[in-house]
């Protein structure tokens, strides 16, 4: 089976009634493709040649989403072990391989949370570097035309965050491109499933990307009670202070038009409580786990049960399932959990 290609698809999709249902199709897409890998790239700023005028209300996709599930592949993997890089190999393994997500020729962005620059990742306020030097190894070795990682901080520089975080060197390591997200590359584009925000700022280059892979750190937050998946493309947009307002359904009307082809959920250190920047390791419990699933529903429905919770009980998960943007009932869907 063919991969869609993104652009026709959002063209058909906003041409005509833009459903849940026609999202929820998009989702079940893909083919397996052949492998080579790229030589390595160092960390870039951005470029500023682009017009000052980046309002665009043109259907222009987010990202590819992953969809056909190959044979005996699972619908989300839950792998448990003390090496980062061994158990995100061997959920993507679980899932079909990342071959069903990076194509050859794909431009792959892959999105953590580097959200401050004053704290290791130790302090489970980051995603493990291993966990995304690890993805951005395989995106590589799958074929990628190019693999960059970003994040917007919101305390201190983004360029001291990835420094500190980690993240910089596992990356570089890997062969990819650490990339500091430019004000001029946002576009004001529309959310056509939106019920709160219709509008919004969202960073350019992870609209045109051809897979967005989403690596949140699992932890506690303050308003949100859980930061996963869903609520880490807040580091994509502009402003998301606003989002405050109605978090929880903005998150989920964010999600309704930015689509993670993959979300792997980094939970090797999971923040129990005073998220999202912590600070104290009493509060960071050793958890040894990654979640993955083209679902991003089900894999931070499945994250909040390392709190103790349900899908149901954090709202911007309860949102984005009755939105139709995947499946919070974890009883319905094929979970593999694995030890290494």
């Amino acid at each position: 089976m063919s991969k869609v290609n993104r652009r026709k698809f959002i063209t058909a999709a906003l041409g005509g009634a833009f459903t849940a249902a026609t999202i929820y199709g998009y989702y079940q897409y893909s083919k397996p493709a052949d492998i080579k890998s790229y030589p390595s790239s160092s960390i870039t700023q951005t470029e500023s040649s682009q017009p000052t005028d980046n309002s665009d209300s043109s259907p222009t996709p987010p990202t590819q989403s992953p969809a056909y599930s190959p044979k005996d592949a699972a619908y989300l993997a839950v792998v448990h072990g003390e090496n980062p890089t061994e158990i995100v190999e061997t959920a993507l393994v679980a899932l079909g391989g990342i071959e069903r997500f990076v194509k050859p020729g794909d431009d792959v962005i892959i999105k953590p949370n580097i959200c401050v620059s004053y704290r290791s990742f130790e302090y489970a306020a980051t995603t493990n570097p291993e966990v995304v030097g690890a993805l951005t190894s395989l995106s590589l070795n799958a074929g990628a035309k190019r693999v960059r990682v970003m994040d917007y901080s919101f305390g201190g520089s983004s360029e001291k965050a990835y420094t500190a975080s980690g993240i910089e060197e596992a990356v570089n390591a890997a062969g990819g491109e650490m990339e500091l997200m430019s004000d001029i590359k946002y576009r004001a584009v529309d959310i056509p499933q939106g019920k709160d925000i219709t509008r919004w700022l969202i960073y350019g280059d992870i609209l045109d990307a051809d897979v967005l892979i989403n690596v949140p750190i699992a932890k506690h937050h303050s308003l949100a009670r859980l930061t996963l998946g869903m609520k880490n493309l807040l580091g994509i947009v502009k402003k998301p202070n606003r989002f405050h307002s109605n978090l929880a359904q903005r998150i989920a009307d964010l999600n309704s038009r930015v689509y993670s082809t993959l979300t792997v959920v980094d939970a090797v250190r999971i923040l129990k409580d005073h998220g999202p920047t912590g600070g104290n390791l009493d509060d960071v419990e050793i958890a040894n786990t990654v979640i993955a699933s083209h679902d991003i529903v089900a894999a931070d429905s499945y994250a909040a049960t390392l709190f103790g919770l349900t899908g149901n009980d954090v709202p911007a998960i309860r949102s984005g399932a009755q939105m139709g943007l995947g499946n919070m009932d974890l009883s319905s869907i094929k979970v593999e959990k694995i030890d290494v």
